[in-house]
Formats: C-alpha cells, structure tokens, sequence
C-alpha cells in the first residue's frame, strides 16, 4: 500500500505549510506561507498575530499542496498534523484544522512532535541508521536527540536558557541587522575577523550534554555597545556557536557510538556552520546528514514524513488529542 498519500500541516510558529507525501517517501506537494513580513517590525514573532494569520492562509495552502501534488481531498488517506511544542494559538489552528479534516474524511490522525520531525527531514533523502543522533538547532529549540528507533526517542541534552537560533536574532538586532537574524548574521561574518572580537566559550555542565547561549548573547550585545565592528563580531559569534554545537555533539558521539550527525532546524540552513561540522566530522571518520536546504527551516513535509513513520509503526492519536506548547519530556 505505498500509494497512500499523507496530508502533513504544520503551524507551530509563524509558517503556515502542507504537504503531500507518499508513502513511498515520495514528495508530490509542499508549500510554506511564511510571516516574516509580517513580524519584521517587531524584530520577532507575535503569537496573537501569528494565529490570525494562520486562520487566514491554512485552507489556501493546503489547497495549493494539493494541487502541487496532483491530488484532491478524497485521495488523501493519513493526516499528520503538529501538535506541539510551538506558540499554543498557532498550534490550536493547524491540530483544530486537521482534526475536522480528518474526521469528515474517515482517515486517521497523527500528531506530531515538531522538534522530532525537524530531526526526521534529514529522512526526506536518505535512509534512518537507527541509533542517530541528531542536533536540532532553531529558533526556539537546540536539542541533542539519540532517534533510536522509528517512534523512540532519548534527549541527550537542551539548551537551558535561550535557544541558538533565538540568539542569532537577537545579536543581529543589537547590530542592526533585521529579522530574521541569521541569515543576516552569516552574510556580513564573511567580511569579519573573529580575533578581533573575543567571545566567551560556555563550558560543558557538569553531566550534562545541555546548551547555554544566553551568555554568549550578552557578550556579543556588550561587544557592540563597545563600538566593534558589526562584521566581527558576527563573525565571532558565528565561531563561538559552532564551539558549543561541536563541543556537546562530538561528545554525545563518542558516548553513543553513532556513526554520523544530522544537523536539522533553521540553524543548520547556515553554511558556515554545516562547512565546519563536515569537516569536523570527516576528521572522526564520522558523517554530516543535513535535511534538503528548502526543509530546513519550519515545514510539513517533515511533518508528513514522521507521521508516517508513526503510522506504519502501529500508532494513531485519539480525537480528544490537544495541543501541547510545552512537550516534556518528548513524546515521539
């Protein structure tokens, strides 16, 4: 039956996306309505703006996936939908939108960890290798996650405070550089020298895998507030994340005996820290596994893939299923 079609829909934050995937892991429709042009003013995502936006743009686009994909509602036979974590208004839309659908079609419904599927894009091309370890870099999670099984999953380490991709923003701001941040952030850091902005590295926690960059935020803010030159300092900064990324990820390698790293979240859509992983990794005789560029940041074709993941092992989510903002510890 690998002709099933899986209708994904995600609205955790402020993308509205669909997609239709086979279950051959054939991709047949995928489309992103993306809010950053609503958000830029504010230098960050407003959730109650971001909800009504989803309102409006959540029927649009998934007719659209449709027709990308050659297929109507009535040959859609599995809805895959995120039902957590993410700003809760948002979710409500996308976990209340495919509900109904799936209910008057008569399919069955999966809900789906968004910070998991970001692991499980890598999964769009290539094969799993159970155990993987995946880092998970965006901008309201870094997580580092052993995916041990097609529906088990271990958190290896978090970040305790804000997120890398938060940090991106946020240190962008302070050099003016707009919303979104990272992309911003990379594209002057070429023309920088690192050594001319020294940054702090956070040091491992005591048994602990976990992530801080709040600190390292700060430094950088207080770097500018200085008068350094915004290319330096982007370019340390830059450094210093890849530090703390590599520091925590090639440890939790050696400890689980993995033999490559999927690197996955808007975060890893950076170049320069996807060239410095690969040759980190070569270096271990170890590999990089990185999700299509255009899966990267938030989507529901990730969405559909672990869905069916989810389906083909034997699970489905009851009609009762809410959202959850908040998932902890992870639930697959």
């Amino acid at each position: 039956m690998k002709d099933l079609l899986c209708l994904g829909v995600e609205t955790s934050c402020d993308e509205t996306a669909a997609a239709v995937l086979r279950q051959d892991g054939h991709l047949l429709g995928s489309v992103v309505a993306s809010q950053i042009d609503l958000h830029e003013a504010f230098g960050g995502v407003v959730p109650e703006v971001a909800a009504r936006r989803h309102l409006e743009r959540i029927g649009p686009v998934v007719r659209e996936a449709l027709e990308q994909a050659g297929a109507d509602y009535g040959d859609i036979g599995l809805v895959a939908v995120t039902r957590g974590p993410g700003l809760a208004g948002a979710l409500m839309v996308g976990l209340s939108w495919a509900k109904a659908f799936a209910f008057a079609r008569h399919v069955p419904l999966i809900g789906v960890n968004h910070v998991v599927a970001h692991a499980h894009a890598a999964y769009l091309e290539a094969e799993p290798s159970y155990p993987d370890l995946a880092l998970v870099a965006s901008g309201g999670h870094t997580d580092l996650l052993l995916l041990e099984g097609p529906t088990k999953v271990r958190v290896l380490g978090r970040s305790r405070d804000d997120a890398a991709g938060e940090s991106f923003d946020k240190v962008a701001r302070s050099l003016g550089l707009g919303y979104p941040g990272g992309p911003a952030i990379e594209r002057i850091a070429g023309g920088g020298d690192p050594a001319r902005a020294p940054l702090p590295r956070v040091g491992m926690f005591q048994g602990s895998l976990d992530f801080s960059f709040s600190g390292l935020k700060t430094a950088a803010q207080a770097l500018r507030r200085q008068g350094l030159a915004p290319e330096d300092i982007a370019a340390a900064f830059q450094a210093a994340v890849f530090d703390q990324l590599w520091e925590r990820a090639a440890l939790a390698l050696r400890q689980t005996g993995c033999s490559r790293l999927i690197f996955a979240g808007g975060v890893s859509a950076n170049g320069y820290l996807r060239r410095r992983l690969d040759t980190a990794l070569r270096r271990e005789g170890r590999s990089l596994l990185v999700p299509p560029m255009d899966h990267t940041t938030d989507n529901a074709a990730m969405i559909a893939r672990l869905g069916l993941t989810m389906y083909e092992a034997g699970l489905e989510s009851a009609w009762d299923m809410g959202a959850e903002p908040v998932i902890h510890p992870f639930k697959p």
